[in-house]
């Protein structure tokens, strides 16, 4: 019996000692994607028995930060991180600080993804990033909360400022929104620049190629002051996150919310079939329709110790069944093209995207990282004091010439 536990301890001890060592850094740290990445890891784990898988989960702001310091590290590096394509990825590419995973995709990226995402996942005619799911933002709001009101659904500016009167006449919020986090803020900018300058405009000056002083840039910055100065906005919004400034969506103390899809992520089951969203408002019919689409997915270290297993490990999250898996718990988008939408509300967001002129990602995606953080603390602050349009302009344009000149 003793000799029996014996070879039974050696054993387990084997295959410990044999089993590769997979770590992954994760930003996925709201309730339910990190649920579902949980069960997506362990059938990884069925599959491959052969490693032994390590999850490390970080709130998903401090992510961002500790991401910066991970990757130029020697030793302690994960093996496969989480980001965002785009601008986002392209910066540590630029750096060396991340692996080329062409070899992953043995017929080729565009037979498992849409050709419009590849150039969102390469660098320098290389592949370094693998998308996993994307999704639409939209103006989300509470049709329960409508309904009482007799509101109807906004589809010029004219429409929307009116709705957003109505909504405070009748004691509510208008727009909630929690700028602790800047990024919410970028969202209004990305679509009001969209709406009055058009797409190329846009991404023109997130490449640093248009100035923060242009009158083009101005005139956004009237519109969204209108809004602003009318206080149609949550009220302290930068002491609340984005979740804690959804409550008042869901709760019914708020009409409207900008915000991408994943605010479903964090709805209340109670009030999740009230909730829906419709397309940011017409300011110039002319100018034709845009939105932002951004997109999820994976990268794998420079630095990193098992680059093979990494590499195993996205070719699983590559395939049909771990994409539809994920998309179909979280109602996203999967990013590989033979995975279907999910549900009615993923159909909707696939047809408000596919009848669109153009879409992009997202400003602290598209444009260098350090514009980014000096633009997002300029919109914030712009927000809490519409009166430093100028000066706040004056700033951002000093940092462009600084960081693209």
């Amino acid at each position: 019996m003793k000799k029996a536990l014996l070879v039974l301890v050696l054993v387990v001890m084997a295959l410990t000692i044999s089993a590769q060592r997979l770590v992954i850094n994760s930003y996925m740290s709201d309730p339910e994607p990190r649920r579902v990445f949980a069960e997506l890891v362990d059938q990884f784990r069925e599959l491959y028995p052969e490693y032994n898988v390590t999850v490390n989960t970080f709130a998903h702001e401090d992510f961002k930060t500790l991401l910066r310091t991970w990757l130029p590290a020697r030793e302690g590096v994960a093996d496969v991180v989480t980001w965002f394509a785009g601008e986002r990825m392209r910066y540590f590419a630029s750096q060396g600080l991340i692996e080329p995973i062409d070899d992953i995709f043995p017929n080729g990226f565009e037979a498992e993804f849409p050709a419009a995402f590849k150039s969102a996942s390469e660098y320098d005619g290389t592949i370094y990033f693998l998308p996993q799911s994307w999704y639409w933002w939209g103006v989300y709001y509470n049709t329960a909360v409508f309904d009482e009101l007799g509101l109807s659904v906004p589809v010029t500016w004219k429409q929307f400022l009116d709705v957003c009167e109505e909504l405070k006449n009748a004691g509510l919020i208008p727009i909630s929104i929690g700028t602790r986090f800047l990024w919410t803020a970028a969202g209004w900018f990305d679509y009001l620049n969209m709406r009055v300058n058009g797409l190329d405009y846009h991404l023109k000056l997130t490449e640093g190629l248009i100035p923060y002083t242009d009158d083009g840039v101005k005139k956004v910055f009237e519109y969204w002051k209108q809004l602003v100065e009318r206080d149609y906005f949550l009220k302290d919004h930068t002491s609340y996150n984005w979740q804690d400034a959804a409550t008042f969506l869901f709760t019914g103390e708020a009409g409207m919310y900008l915000m991408g899809q994943f605010i479903k992520d964090v709805a209340p089951e109670a009030a999740r079939d009230d909730i829906d969203f419709f397309r940011f408002p017409v300011i110039d019919g002319n100018l034709g329709l845009y939105e932002d689409t951004p997109i999820d997915g994976f990268m794998i270290p420079a630095n990193a110790r098992n680059k093979d297993g990494a590499k195993v490990f996205l070719e699983f999250i590559a395939s049909r069944e771990a994409q539809e898996f994920f998309a179909t718990e979280l109602g996203r988008l999967a990013a590989n093209k033979h995975v279907p939408a999910p549900d009615a509300h993923a159909r909707k967001g696939l047809d408000m995207i596919l009848d669109s002129d153009g879409v992009m990602q997202f400003y602290d995606r598209d444009t260098d990282p350090e514009m980014a953080e000096a633009g997002m603390n300029a919109f914030v602050e712009f927000m809490v004091f519409p009166g430093r349009i100028d000066f706040l302009l004056g700033n951002l344009e000093l940092d462009r010439k600084r960081i693209f000149e």
